[in-house]
């Protein structure tokens, strides 16, 4: 990475958590921390993946999403929650388009071995069954989105075997990270509110999105280095 892309990094942990202290101490600032998430780490990444290709534009769509869901959920109200529910259905789909764009350097781990994926289900159907009494007619919404959730955290994890260890390993656990925050979001708001739960919330998020970007930067650069090599090669 550039020094640019370094301080980058730098800017979003900061932000990230100056936005924790918010949320814990003067919420009602957070309207001044919480936008600037996304943002910094999409300018990180922007930064570390020129010139742009298919694939990080891909992420760089899934960052705007997550973006438009951080703003909406700063509204009050079942309106601005389900607004914000759709934002990120979209991202949570479009991570989904990125992990099932990557070429298929080697055969996945998990494709070998795809009872594994049973976990994800069994986690889901779980989850839902601790939720389902406090959803109401939001039953069919949330079960939408986590199931969408679910098959994000498959295709992440797919990539283990499938890509470097290096890149898939950030994917694995920014995808594990993401579904967690997630479903303790979801916990909060349709069960009951547990100690911390903001501060777990934000953290696992912006340490998921952070992960899931730096997987991808390092897939995307092994990728092109991949096939340069090859061109190279073809012209000997």
């Amino acid at each position: 990475m550039n020094d640019r892309t370094h301080s980058l990094t730098w800017a979003y942990m900061a932000v990230c958590l100056a936005d924790i202290a918010c949320l814990n101490l003067f919420p009602e600032y957070r309207f001044l921390t919480k936008p600037l998430l996304m943002p910094l780490l999409a300018a990180g990444y922007l930064q570390a993946v020129r010139p742009l290709g298919s694939g990080s534009r891909t992420v760089l769509a899934a960052l705007l999403l997550s973006w438009a869901g951080d703003l909406l959920l700063l509204g009050a109200g079942a309106t601005w929650f389900i607004s914000g529910l759709v934002a990120f259905l979209l991202a949570h789909l479009t991570y989904i388009r990125y992990f099932l764009s990557i070429p298929a350097n080697r055969v996945s781990f998990l494709k070998r071995r795809p009872v594994m994926l049973l976990a994800v289900g069994v986690f889901v159907f779980e989850l839902l069954h601790i939720l389902w009494p406090g959803l109401g007619e939001l039953r069919a919404a949330v079960t939408l989105y986590a199931i969408v959730i679910g098959a994000m955290l498959c295709c992440a994890l797919w990539q283990y075997g499938k890509v470097s260890d290096s890149a898939a390993f950030p994917f694995m656990a920014g995808a594990m990270l993401f579904v967690l925050s997630d479903a303790m979001l979801a916990i909060a708001r349709f069960r009951a509110p547990f100690p911390a739960a903001g501060t777990a919330i934000m953290a696992t998020y912006c340490l998921a999105q952070f992960l899931i970007a730096k997987g991808s930067i390092i897939e995307i650069r092994e990728r092109i280095d991949t096939e340069s090599s090859i061109q190279k090669e073809g012209e000997r």
